[in-house]
């Protein structure tokens, strides 16, 4: 069988050699939902295969590995096969999970720019001068927990406290995308004193402060397709990604945040068609920031898979929306440290899901349960395609600057435009005015 097996990955060690002695500060890559290497890892013999991300076999990897359920005694996801466990390798000094996250030679020979996550921004610094090691880290966790999970916090601290080591005590500068950043604040909330310690700055890309309405209402009840086109066919399923979406306590911690003051109200709608003494009718109807749990209970309370020959129930899981309920006050509570400087970079342009429609007025939906095997159809707003502008510009922070800029979600993370404003904001560009004052603009692409 085509698999990539993995011995026991070995942590990069910072050089003693003097050459290696920073001249800067270093910087720490945080990836977000779906942007790191997991391994699955045999407990008792410690092989370990990659499940997420690969092309070849994808699906079938992935339903093996890596489909989980919830325990609420530990508020740990854990994978149903339970002679294995989910691990992110640390290669690189953390680099090599985020930065190509299909490494194997047929995706790097065929160049499927899909999967190549923080590669282009890696390169980038490293051809500002930045040193893999000594001023260059990166953190990528098991993305199917918690953002506030005990594990991930104790990784993202052991990162903080490498990068500052190893470039000789130097505040260590953060540039976090996506979900990385609610981990991010995450860890300021709860480890204040420990984020104001160890840094300087915090740099985020496309983060769904108040969360994604549209894409992860749907996430919930449809799934979730990383890859689109014509690649779709070689990746993981929308249904497989749908049964670990509903166990996975980071994903309804994007739920939208029902107490933001939004432009609109975010809504799920649904065409429905009702029978009464023999007449039929179709209505549609609407669920709000409340109403929409009634509509998760309902449509997934049937919502089962087989594993190993057996049936395991997944309907809508209510000790995770509790937890999730904790995790959004977490969020409220966040500040950012005096003495951190905060930067906010959010993606414009590109229509982006916000309210979520199912049936049809000519195709109605019987039962709610049909839900979860049909298309859905979005109303639209500004943004990245997956976050709202408006969920990523409000992060309620002191920032030194918030600027829009015109790309996709996973685009940004290769944009020239992203690049010059890190690059100014790190001083590693030509010399230019600093920002003292809070200010919020937008550039478009060139």
């Amino acid at each position: 069988m085509l698999r990539d097996y993995y011995c026991c990955c070995c942590y990069g060690a910072p050089s003693s050699d003097s050459a290696d002695i920073a001249d800067r500060d270093p910087v720490l890559l945080v990836s977000g939902i779906g942007g790191s290497i997991l391994h699955s890892k045999k407990k008792k013999f410690g092989f370990q295969t990659r499940v997420w991300v690969r092309i070849l076999l994808a699906d079938l990897e992935f339903k093996k590995k890596i489909w989980s359920i919830y325990n609420p005694e530990t508020g740990y996801t854990e994978s149903l096969d339970d002679s294995t466990e989910i691990v992110v390798p640390q290669d690189d000094y953390g680099l090599y999970a985020i930065d190509i996250l299909d490494p194997s030679i047929f995706v790097k020979c065929l160049h499927l720019s899909d999967v190549y996550h923080f590669h282009d921004m890696i390169d980038m610094l490293v051809g500002c001068g930045y040193k893999k090691g000594t001023t260059l880290f990166g953190y990528g966790y098991d993305f199917r927990q918690s953002n506030r999970i005990g594990q991930l916090m104790d990784g993202l601290k052991q990162r903080l406290e490498t990068a500052y080591k190893a470039s000789g005590g130097r505040k260590v500068n953060i540039i976090s995308h996506s979900m990385g950043g609610l981990l991010v604040s995450c860890f300021i909330s709860l480890y204040g004193d420990i984020f104001s310690k160890y840094v300087n700055k915090w740099i985020t890309i496309a983060t769904p402060f108040q969360g994604a309405p549209g894409c992860i209402n749907d996430s919930i009840l449809t799934g979730m397709q990383f890859v689109e086109g014509f690649e779709s066919y070689f990746f993981v399923s929308r249904w497989s990604m749908h049964q670990l979406v509903v166990e996975c306590p980071s994903v309804y911690e994007m739920l939208p945040n029902p107490d933001f003051n939004w432009k609109k109200q975010p809504e799920i709608q649904v065409w429905r068609k009702h029978s009464n003494e023999g007449e039929t009718s179709v209505v549609l109807e609407s669920y709000g920031r409340y109403e929409c749990v009634t509509l998760f209970e309902e449509a997934l309370k049937n919502n089962e898979l087989n594993y190993d020959g057996k049936t395991v129930a997944l309907p809508f899981n209510f000790a995770i929306l509790k937890w999730a309920a904790g995790t959004r006050e977490v969020l409220t509570k966040t500040q950012i440290p005096k003495g951190v400087s905060f930067y906010n970079i959010y993606g414009t342009s590109f229509d982006t899901p916000f309210d979520v429609c199912y049936g049809s007025e000519s195709s109605p939906i019987d039962e709610l349960s049909e839900i979860c095997h049909t298309t859905p159809e979005y109303s639209y707003v500004d943004g990245d395609g997956t976050v709202p502008s408006e969920s990523a510009m409000a992060d309620n922070f002191d920032a030194v600057e918030r600027v829009g800029v015109s790309g996709s979600h996973r685009g940004l993370l290769k944009d020239e435009n992203v690049f010059q404003l890190i690059k100014n904001w790190l001083g590693v560009s030509e010399k230019t005015k600093e920002h003292h004052s809070k200010t919020s603009k937008v550039m478009d692409a060139c």
